[in-house]
Order: structure tokens, then sequence, then C-alpha cells
């Protein structure tokens, strides 16, 4: 007596919409789409978050004449786009980072490196790359912070001055 089989997703066959779904995601253009979209949302984010700021600090300036307004804006303004900086390098960061521990790995059991010290060896290298690449992180993102904080203030100062020049002439 044969049994007959039935046919059921087994371990063996996945599914076809599984299937389906490591087709696509092994698409270099479905990665290049989903970065694009990813990037479009933080810089349409972004500009409507600059767009808010700029319009709570011109209201901030109508009730004020010191330059503290200037300074909070130019601060926040600053902080958020040396964040968004560290996101972009940090999504540039990983391939990287796996490209390049993945070419010490291979180089160290090339030279004759037993499984033992290749784990150990390859957790100290994780380590190491990845403490210099954040430090690498932080340093740009903060300077990047620093320059757009500086830059957004001399900008807002200068432009609520020729404001007041218009309304001053008026």
């Amino acid at each position: 007596m044969a049994k007959e089989e039935e046919p059921t997703s087994s371990p063996m066959h996945p599914s076809s919409s599984y299937t389906f779904l490591l087709n696509i995601m092994s698409k270099r253009r479905t990665w290049a789409c989903l970065f694009l979209f990813v990037y479009g949302t933080l810089l349409a984010s972004s500009w409507n978050f600059l767009k808010s700021t700029l319009s709570w600090y011109n209201l901030q300036v109508q009730s004020s004449t010191s330059a503290w307004p200037a300074l909070y804006a130019s601060v926040l303004l600053g902080t958020v786009f040396g964040l968004l900086s560290m996101v972009a390098a940090l999504v540039v960061m990983v391939p990287a980072v796996m490209v390049t521990w993945i070419t010490v790995v291979v180089l160290l059991a090339f030279f004759g490196k037993p499984r033992r010290t290749l784990v150990v060896e390859g957790r100290k290298i994780t380590g190491e790359i990845f403490g210099v690449v954040v430090r690498i992180l932080l340093k740009e993102g903060n300077f990047v912070a620093a320059v757009c904080a500086v830059l957004g203030y001399f900008a807002l100062v200068r432009r609520n001055r020729t404001q007041e020049g218009v309304v001053g002439e008026s």
C-alpha cells in the first residue's frame, strides 16, 4: 500500500510567495529603489522640519528683539542635519565594514590559521573595525552639526537684520 503524499510546504520546498520574495530582494534594483525611497522620505521630512522651524523662528522674532531665537533655531537645525548625515553615513558604512571584515577573515584563513583562532581573531577585528568606524561617524556628524548650526545662525541673524531694514524704510 503506497500512501499518496500530500503537497505540503516543508523546509525542503519553500512556498512560492517566499521564493518570490527572495527573488525580488536579491535584485540590486530593489535595494536601490528602497535606498532612494528611504532617502526621499528623510529629505521630505527634513524639509518639512526646516519649514516648521523657520515659521517658529519668524513668530519668535516678531515678539522678541534678542538673538536667542536664532541661536535656538540654528542649534536645533544643526543637530537634526548632523543626525541625518550620521544616518546617511551609517547606511553606507555597514556594507563597507562587512566587506572589510570578510576580507580580513579570508586572508587569515589563507595564512593557515585554525578555525578557533579565526573566530577569536574575527571577534577582535569586528570590535576594532566597529570602534574606529563609530569614532569617525561621530566626528563627521558633529562636524556637520557644528557647520550647520553656525551657518544657520548667521543666515537667520542676517535675514532678521534685512527684514528689520525693510520694515524700517516703510
